[in-house]
């Protein structure tokens, strides 16, 4: 459901260890992309308990939001605190915490795996604590992007990851893939660029009203021309050294070039991340941000189509985050800020 639709009565529910927390008053979650946790912060009255929230050890906190009297409450977030905070004056409880992907962000580690592809890295990392996999299967053993004499992938020495988190973050970067925690899966697959974008409206017309409360749209000139991107790489197996050039073709005249340096990949293999690179590059030249009613709908990595600015900015953006605000007192609003991006 879009904000442009009829609704006008959200609700919020927090789940502390799976029971209802009493005197819920107030959430604020940014879900991010990028590799990043998404992070909650919850306020609660205090109701006479400030000495067993003193002495919580833990808490598995699932935030949830709905958007009118009578439909069902949809899980926002899930994830631990990492704080918990107590006002005696005011009588605040206040919970703070991330998703689930921060079990991996501070599982330091130096495994080595052995003849394993990504997507069996990610599966068994998922299960080591305890989440879901949805994972997209990859056939190449990691060993390869790194071209080692042997059949294993060292983090210090080879990936210079040194957590589980960065660990899937390098391997989701080698293989195009999006990497995210929701509820309690962990994610590991392509882009979806199959799911069509839902269409938002700069401005009122005939049919509805704008979807936006204020919207931001910004120009980076440094990216607004050509842009050139190099990879060079020598192959120390094959004994020979490789250079792919990938560029757009806007007949600016005025080229940024960047040139990036990674060893052991094949003519092929540069030639992707070259056009990776370049593609995260270009996707900054233009920038949004959104004011909006809250909605349940949009999320990092989906896309969406803006029309009725009658400039370049109408196109399709990709969602780099939301940050949702719900509370007695102001209500539910988000804010979104995307790059411009395709969804085809």
């Amino acid at each position: 459901m879009l904000p442009s639709e009829v609704w006008r009565a959200p609700r919020l529910r927090v789940l502390a260890d799976g029971v209802p927390l009493a005197g819920a008053i107030e959430a604020h979650v940014v879900s991010a992309g990028g590799f990043f946790a998404d992070f909650f912060r919850v306020h609660a009255a205090l109701a006479g308990d400030a000495a067993a929230w003193a002495a919580r050890d833990s808490v598995a906190i699932d935030v949830q939001m709905a958007l009118d009297p009578f439909g069902g409450f949809a899980s926002i977030v899930q994830g631990n605190a990492d704080a918990v905070g107590i006002d005696p004056i005011a009588g605040v409880l206040t919970i703070e915490g991330r998703d689930y992907a921060a079990q991996l962000i501070e599982a330091r580690t130096q495994e080595t795996f052995a003849n394993r592809t990504s997507s069996e890295i990610a599966t068994i990392l998922a299960g080591r604590h305890n989440l879901a996999a949805d994972v997209q299967p990859t056939t190449t053993p990691v060993g390869r992007y790194w071209e080692l004499e042997h059949d294993s992938l060292t983090l210090d020495a080879g990936a210079r990851a040194t957590t589980e988190w960065d660990l899937l973050a390098t391997l989701a970067g080698w293989e195009g893939f999006d990497l995210w925690v929701s509820g309690s899966t962990l994610h590991f697959r392509p882009p979806d660029t199959l799911t069509p974008p839902p269409v938002l409206s700069a401005v009122a017309s005939a049919t509805g009203p704008a979807d936006f409360a204020r919207l931001r749209l910004d120009r980076a000139l440094a990216f607004a021309g050509d842009i050139s991107v190099t990879v060079k790489s020598w192959h120390s197996r094959a004994g020979s050294a490789t250079v792919q050039t990938a560029s757009t073709q806007r007949g600016s005249g005025n080229v940024q070039s960047y040139v990036f340096v990674v060893p052991n990949l094949t003519p092929d293999a540069a030639l992707l991340l070259a056009q990776r690179r370049l593609a995260e590059l270009a996707g900054h030249e233009l920038l949004l941000r959104a004011e909006m009613p809250g909605e349940l709908a949009l999320a990092p990595r989906g896309f969406f189509q803006l029309v009725g600015t009658g400039t370049p900015f109408d196109c399709v953006w990709r969602i780099d985050e939301v940050e949702r605000h719900i509370s007695m007192r102001d209500g539910f609003s988000q804010v979104v800020r995307a790059r411009a991006g395709s969804a085809a």
